[in-house]
This record gives C-alpha cells, structure tokens and sequence, in this order.
C-alpha cells in the first residue's frame, strides 16, 4: 500500500465556546485599529440627519416619541435636530471632521450652537469662517491687524486657542 501526503497550508481560529477550528490558506492579517475617535460633533451631526430621515419615512411619529426611545429629554432632541438648520456646507464639513487623536475635540456642540441659532445661512457661513480661523464674532483676527503677516496658527497656539485645518467654500 502507497502512502499519500497533502500538503496545504491551514491555520486555527476560535469558533464559539473557544473551540478551535481549521481554516485553509494563510491567517488573515489582522484588521488596522483606527488611530484616533471621530468628533462628537460629527457623530451628533450623523444623528440628527438619521433623525429626520424616520420621522420623514413615518418609521417614528415625532420628536417626542424619539426623546422617549432614546431615553432623552424632548430638550436634548431639539438640540440635535437643530443642527439640521445649519447650511449644507457647514453641515458637510462637520460630518468629515478629521478624527481626534489626542485630548478635546477642537469643535464642540456649544460652538455650533450659536451657529445653528442663525437662521441667515451667510451669516452661519461667516461665523463658521470665524469659529475655524480661530477668532470669537467681533474680536480681532489672532495676528492683529499691525501682524497681517504673522502665521495664525502661532498667533492662536498664543492664546491657548485650538488650531483647525478645515477647507470650506464661503461667500
């Protein structure tokens, strides 16, 4: 009798209960960790478009009914629903903030609140164009008008401000 040998390459994996199971072919390289945690902002700004998708498709009722399944105050949803009010532009650039590496996410919900509140969406775009270079409405730009040259990223980390590197189409 004649022997036979096979040769493939296999490799084990964990099935349920820890049992071990035999694959073929090489192990799969393990997938990337993500570097970083993406803003709250955008994930809020994610949540409101969801939001107004089901009370559009009828899938739930009103604002009410989302604040009582999501364990939330009526409040709290209007709050989020109310980012739907700001312009396209702003709204887009919110979902695709870079991710946040290290400490506080640069842009929080109290900065755009006062953004949302306007219902002129030139004058969201310009206070957004405010709230990214830096500078508080009415306040001088962080170089000083005497600087124009100075860089404005070494005039905010000068003042303790976060830095943004956020392109956006404005009027």
């Amino acid at each position: 009798m004649q022997s036979l040998t096979i040769e493939r390459p296999v490799h084990f994996t964990r099935g349920r209960r820890t049992r071990k199971i035999i694959q073929e072919g090489p192990p799969s390289a393990p997938s990337p960790v993500p570097v970083g945690r993406i803003p709250r902002i955008s994930r809020l700004m994610a949540l409101a478009i969801r939001f107004d998708r089901l009370i559009k498709e009828g899938a739930i009722k009103d604002q009410a009914d989302l604040a009582q399944l999501g364990h939330v105050t009526r409040a709290r949803v209007t709050q989020i629903m109310n980012l739907l009010q700001l312009a396209p532009e702003i709204q887009e650039a919110l979902l695709f903030l870079p991710v946040t590496v290290k400490g506080r996410d640069p842009i929080r919900e109290h900065h755009i609140r006062p953004i949302a509140a306007e219902l002129d969406w030139r004058k969201q775009r310009r206070l957004w164009k405010v709230l990214i270079d830096g500078r508080t409405p009415g306040e001088e730009p962080l170089a000083g008008n005497a600087q124009s040259d100075a860089d404005p990223r070494q005039a905010a980390q000068s003042l303790g401000r976060p830095q943004f590197t956020i392109q956006t189409a404005v009027e």
